[in-house]
């Protein structure tokens, strides 16, 4: 029996975004590890991380033989619809542990 390919045709948020987020999330992640994450090749993550540096969403940092790579939270959204929030707002949504409800 053939396997599906059980992703969604679209999403909500971008790759810049996925990556982003898996950044915020584990800091000192391989971009293999992270770009295998969310779907991408490691090529495409490099190209991500390259652009979000190059417009200061975030700083990579040579630690040892690996990156560490810290996001300005403070940088706004791109789009100008949604250009009056900064991406901490996402961040905190997609990295702050949900409460449960009872």
């Amino acid at each position: 029996m053939p396997e599906t390919d059980t992703r969604p045709t679209w999403t909500f948020l971008s790759n810049h975004g996925h990556l982003l987020l898996a950044l915020a999330r584990d800091p000192e992640a391989r971009l293999r590890d992270a770009a295998q994450a969310i779907g991408i090749t490691e090529r495409a993550a490099q190209s991500i991380v390259s652009d979000l540096e190059a417009e200061g969403y975030l700083t990579r940092q040579r630690v040892g033989r690996r990156n560490r790579y810290t996001i300005n939270q403070d940088g706004p959204f791109r789009h100008p619809a949604e250009r009056d929030h900064s991406i901490g707002e996402l961040i905190a949504i997609f990295t702050t542990p949900q409460e449960s409800h009872q």
